[in-house]
């Protein structure tokens, strides 16, 4: 029994030094000169095409802007399902502050917090959509930036919902499809 214990106790000393071969391997550190590449740099420039972790594929993508102009363009299809997504991702974030129909009087507003402006203003209604998503990435007066709260993805499905919202608010009969508005007024 005496002699399994020291087995077992030498076997056990003998596993931890086998770390060591491959913990103190040479190695270099990012920033340090290397002979062994033509720019003599240790840290490799990274392949064409390749996004670094944590940028965005596109910053107009995340930002809404190009530059400093804002796009007027969604770059992603306008479906049902983004406009579900949006207003889900609308009731999580807006909501409180901007209210359902999105006229800036949410819950926390009738608590005495500043109302934000609302989206049925003309200044509004005529914004190109990349202001929203500017916004919400950035923040805008007492707003705080969402930019690490609300994905770009969401971002653009808020303000495709955003802008659905604005069109429901000030629609006329007008703009009803043929169909449609004859079934509206028979029910009038």
């Amino acid at each position: 029994m005496k002699t399994h214990l020291l087995i077992f106790l030498g076997l056990a000393v003998a596993a931890t030094g086998c770390r060591q071969g491959m913990y103190n391997q040479p190695r270099g550190k990012p920033f340090a000169e290397n002979d062994f590449f033509d720019d003599h740099a240790m840290m490799r420039p990274l392949p064409a095409g390749v996004v670094e972790a944590g940028r965005p594929a596109s910053e107009t993508f995340e930002t809404g802007s190009e530059g400093d102009v804002l796009v007027s363009e969604f770059p992603v299809p306008l479906t049902k399902e983004l406009l579900r997504h949006g207003k889900e991702r609308y009731d999580i974030y807006c909501i409180v502050c901007h209210g359902a129909s999105g006229a800036g009087d949410g819950m926390i507003v009738q608590r005495g917090f500043p109302p934000p402006p609302s989206f049925h203003s003309d200044r509004l209604r005529e914004a190109p959509i990349g202001h929203f998503v500017d916004v919400i990435t950035h923040g805008y007066g007492v707003m705080y930036p969402y930019a690490s709260r609300v994905e770009p993805a969401d971002r653009w499905a808020i303000a495709a919902y955003i802008r659905a919202l604005q069109d429901s608010q000030n629609a006329t009969l007008e703009d009803v499809p043929d169909g449609e508005r004859a079934k509206l007024e028979g029910e009038q």
